[in-house]
C-alpha cells in the first residue's frame, strides 16, 4: 500500500485550494445590487388618468382658498390620454414590393403573465373648466380661483369660467 503524503500534495495544489476558497468566498459576498420586487396593480400603464379623480383633487385644492366657500369643478377633454407602445417593426422586400409587419412588444412577467411595454403616455389636454362657488361675488376670489385652474390645467383664462354658488 501507498503512503500519501500531504506535504507534497499540498506544496503540487495549494493554489488550486486558494483558487477555490476565493471564488467560494467572491459567491458568498453581496452583490451590491439590491433588488427590491414590488407587484404593482395596474394594467399595463403606471398611471391611469381620471377625469372625476381629477375633479375631486381640484375641488379639495380649491376650497383652502381664503373666501371660496362650497365649491363645484367640471372640466371637460379635448382629447383623453394616449398610450404609445413598443413595437417590433420587421421589412421584408420581394421584387418590387415592401412589406411592413408590426407586433406589439410585450414583457413576460411571470406566473402566465405579459404586459405592453409603453414608450410614451400622453396626459389629456383639457378644453375649459367651469367652477361653481360662494365666493365667486368677489373678484379677489375669482382672480384666485381661476389663476390656479390655470396652473394645474394649463388652460388660458378665457377656458376658465367661475360662478357664484346658488345659495
Amino acid at each position: 500500500m501507498k503512503k500519501i503524503d500531504i506535504a507534497a500534495l499540498w506544496k503540487k495544489y495549494k493554489f488550486v485550494v486558494f483558487i477555490i476558497l476565493a471564488g467560494v468566498l467572491l459567491m458568498m459576498l453581496p452583490s451590491g445590487k439590491k433588488t427590491q420586487t414590488t407587484k404593482k396593480e395596474t394594467t399595463g400603464t403606471e398611471e391611469t388618468f381620471s377625469l372625476k379623480e381629477m375633479e375631486e383633487k381640484m375641488t379639495d385644492v380649491l376650497s383652502h382658498i381664503q373666501g371660496v366657500g362650497k365649491i363645484r369643478v367640471m372640466l371637460t377633454l379635448k382629447s383623453g390620454s394616449q398610450l404609445h407602445l413598443a413595437e417590433d417593426i420587421s421589412r421584408s422586400d420581394k421584387e418590387n414590393d415592401t412589406k411592413y409587419d408590426s407586433e406589439t412588444v410585450t414583457v413576460n412577467r411571470g406566473s402566465g403573465s405579459q404586459e405592453v411595454v409603453v414608450t410614451n403616455q400622453i396626459y389629456p389636454t383639457y378644453q375649459g373648466a367651469v367652477i361653481v362657488c360662494q365666493g365667486a361675488g368677489q373678484s379677489s376670489v375669482r382672480l384666485a380661483v381661476t389663476e390656479a385652474v390655470a396652473a394645474l390645467t394649463g388652460l388660458s383664462a378665457d377656458k376658465i369660467s367661475v360662478v357664484k354658488w346658488n345659495s
